[in-house]
C-alpha cells in the first residue's frame, strides 16, 4: 500500500465523517498488514504514543474542568465580572472574554468551553439586547483562550511529543493568551461604540460584594495548579490532581456536586480521555508510518528548497497548520505534523517553545474555521442556530485572532519573554 492511497482512504473516511480515530487507525492497520508488518508492532506504536507520564495530567485537567462546570463555577465568574463592569457599553461582550479567561485557567478546552459558557452568556446576552450573531461570534471566539492559556491540554501534549518542559511551555502560552483576550476586547469595543441602543446596568457596591466572595475561592484553584507548576512545588501531573481535588471539594462545600454527581462526572471525563487518547494512539501509529517511509525528510528537502527565510517558513507553517486545524482535531494534528515540522523550524533557528505556542495559536483558529470547524458544531444545537450562522458572527473576530497569531509570529520574545524571565 502506497503513502498516496493511505492518504486517499484517511481523506476519504473524514469526508464521510468517520471519527478521527478511526479514520486514521483503519487505513494504518491496513497499511501494515499490506506492507508485511505485524499487527502486534503496529499495537507497539499505538500504546507507546500514549505511555508518556506527562500525558497523565491530560485526564487530571479534564476532570478539573468537568467538576468545574458542575460546581457552577463559570455562573460566579459570570456574575462577578458583570457586576464589575456592567455600566460600561457592550460589558457583557467583555464579560464573556473575561468569563472564558478566567475559566481559562480551570479547562484546557476550548469544546469545554464553547459548550459550557455558551449555555450562560449566550442567552445572557441576547436577553440584553445584543445581537444574537455577535453573542455568539464573540463566545465562540473567547473559547479559543482555553487552550492557549495554561492549564492547557495541547500544550500538554505538544510538550509529550517534543520533549520540552511542560511547565515552560505553560509559562510560555500566558502573554500570548492575554493577548488574544485583548485582541477580541479591542474588537468588541470598536463594535460597541456604533451602538447606542445596548442596556447597561447600575454599579452596586453591594453587588459587587456579594459576587466577590463568591469568586475567591474557584479563583484560589488556578493560584493552586499554576502556582505550583512554575513555583516549582509540583509537577504538571500533580498540580493536576490537587486542582482537581480542590475543585471537587469546593464543589461539595458549596452543595453545587453531590456524592450522586460523582458518577456522572467521571463518566464525562473518562469518555473525553478516551477519545483524546484514541486520537493519540492513532496518531502515533501514523507518525511511525510517516517515518518509516522517510517523509519528515522528503518534507524538511521541500521546505528548505522554498525558502531559507524563518519568517516565511512560519508563515507557510501557519497557512498549512491552520487549513488542518479546520479538518482534523487538534490532537492528531498535533501528533502527525510536530514531529515533522519541529526539527525543520529548530534549522531555521525557531524555539521550539516559541514553535509550540505558535502551532497551538493555528490550530485553535482552525477551530473556527469551516468546513470541520468542531466550534461551530458544539455551539450549533447549543444556540440553535446553524453553522453558516455561527461562522458568520464569528468570522469578525477571526480578525484580532490572526492579528495576535501575526504578533506572535513576528516577536517571538512575546513568548519567551517569561519563561526567560523565570528561569524555565
Amino acid at each position: 500500500m502506497s503513502m498516496t492511497l493511505l492518504a486517499v482512504a484517511i481523506i476519504a473516511l473524514l469526508v464521510l465523517r468517520v471519527p478521527v480515530a478511526f479514520a486514521l487507525l483503519g487505513p494504518c492497520l491496513t497499511y501494515v498488514t499490506l506492507n508485511g508488518q505485524s499487527v502486534g508492532l503496529s499495537m507497539r506504536e499505538v500504546t507507546g504514543a500514549i505511555d508518556s507520564f506527562p500525558l497523565l495530567a491530560v485526564p487530571l485537567f479534564i476532570l478539573v474542568g468537568v467538576v468545574a462546570n458542575h460546581a457552577g463555577i463559570a455562573d460566579r465568574l459570570f456574575d462577578f465580572a458583570q457586576a464589575l463592569i456592567g455600566r460600561v457599553r457592550g460589558s457583557l461582550g467583555y464579560v464573556n472574554i473575561g468569563v472564558s479567561l478566567g475559566f481559562s485557567w480551570m479547562s484546557g478546552s476550548a469544546l469545554a468551553d464553547a459548550a459550557g459558557l455558551g449555555k450562560v452568556e449566550v442567552p445572557a446576552m441576547v436577553r440584553k439586547g445584543y445581537p444574537k450573531r455577535f453573542a455568539v461570534g464573540i463566545t465562540a471566539a473567547s473559547s479559543l483562550i482555553g487552550p492557549v492559556m495554561p492549564p492547557s491540554i495541547p500544550a500538554v501534549v505538544y510538550a509529550s511529543i517534543a520533549a520540552v518542559s511542560t511547565g515552560a511551555l505553560f509559562a510560555a502560552s500566558v502573554v500570548p493568551a492575554f493577548l488574544l483576550a485583548s485582541g477580541l476586547a479591542l474588537a468588541v469595543f470598536v463594535w460597541a461604540r456604533r451602538q447606542s441602543n445596548l442596556e447597561a446596568e447600575p454599579f452596586e457596591w453591594a453587588r459587587l460584594r456579594a459576587a466577590t466572595l463568591r469568586v475567591i475561592a474557584p479563583l484560589l484553584a488556578p493560584v493552586i495548579i499554576l502556582g505550583g507548576i512554575l513555583g516549582g512545588f509540583f509537577t504538571p501531573t500533580e498540580a493536576a490532581a490537587v486542582g482537581a481535588a480542590y475543585v471537587l471539594a469546593l464543589g461539595f462545600a458549596t452543595g453545587r456536586v453531590r456524592p450522586r454527581d460523582l458518577g456522572t462526572i467521571l463518566r464525562d471525563t473518562a469518555a473525553t480521555t478516551a477519545s483524546i487518547t484514541l486520537i493519540l494512539g492513532a496518531s502515533g501509529l501514523l507518525a511511525w508510518i510517516l517515518a518509516r517511509e522517510q517523509v519528515p525528510g522528503a518534507v524538511a528537502e521541500f521546505m528548505l528548497g522554498l525558502t531559507d527565510n524563518q519568517v516565511v517558513f512560519l508563515l507557510l507553517v501557519n497557512v498549512l497548520l491552520i487549513l488542518l486545524g479546520a479538518v482534523l482535531e487538534g490532537t492528531s494534528v498535533l501528533m502527525i505534523t510536530v514531529p515533522i515540522l519541529l526539527p525543520i523550524a529548530v534549522q531555521f533557528g525557531v524555539d521550539p517553545l516559541h514553535f509550540g505556542v505558535l502551532t497551538i495559536v493555528n490550530l485553535m483558529i482552525g477551530l473556527l474555521t469551516p468546513p470541520i470547524g468542531a466550534v461551530l458544531y458544539v455551539l450549533s444545537p447549543v444556540t440553535k442556530l446553524p453553522v453558516h450562522e455561527v461562522f458568520r458572527g464569528t468570522a469578525p473576530f477571526l480578525v484580532p485572532l490572526v492579528a495576535v497569531l501575526l504578533l506572535i509570529t513576528f516577536v517571538p520574545s512575546v513568548v519567551t519573554f517569561l519563561p526567560t524571565v523565570l528561569g524555565l
